[in-house]
């Protein structure tokens, strides 16, 4: 298998090739289910896309009513707001939210992005730009495409 794919399970309903999800972890109703190991093996909190959809072999889950179906998965690239200083295509940096408390503001999203943790070590893969607002803070930001190192896109 190459390297960076996991193998788990998900829901029949939401397998496709492409689609990307956070995992949310698992449920209480997984506690007694033999196929939990696998269903459960990714980490809580992060973003991963559907890479493949093995063999179309379903098999019965307490949790989703058609049950589940076995993909290979990988990490998925996050859009990120940082600050300019630091978004250079191909640069390897130590990722840091933007510390701010506006959560209402359009960009909070972006510099909060969901599946990233304080302290992830990424690869700007992509400088997309200027940030689509201004920073309620005056901080200047820009749209990145980052990955989590440890991964190969």
């Amino acid at each position: 298998m190459e390297e960076g794919l996991r193998v788990t399970l998900i829901g029949t309903k939401l397998v496709k090739e492409g689609e990307e999800f956070i995992f949310l972890g698992a449920s209480d109703n997984c506690n007694d289910c033999k196929l939990k190991n696998t269903c459960t093996n990714l980490e809580v909190n992060r973003r991963y896309r559907i890479e493949k959809v093995r063999d179309g072999m379903r098999h019965d889950c307490p949790i989703h009513e058609d049950g589940v179906c076995v993909v290979e998965v990988r990490e998925a690239p996050i859009t990120a707001a940082i600050e300019a200083a630091y978004a250079f295509k191909n640069s390897k940096i130590v990722f840091n939210p933007i510390d701010c408390e506006e959560t209402n503001c359009e960009l909070f999203e972006s510099c909060q992005p969901a599946g990233l943790r304080a302290g992830d070590r990424c690869t700007i893969l992509e400088v997309i730009g200027n940030a689509p607002a201004e920073c309620k803070k005056r901080r200047e930001l820009k749209l990145v495409c980052i990955y989590k190192e440890g991964e190969k896109e």
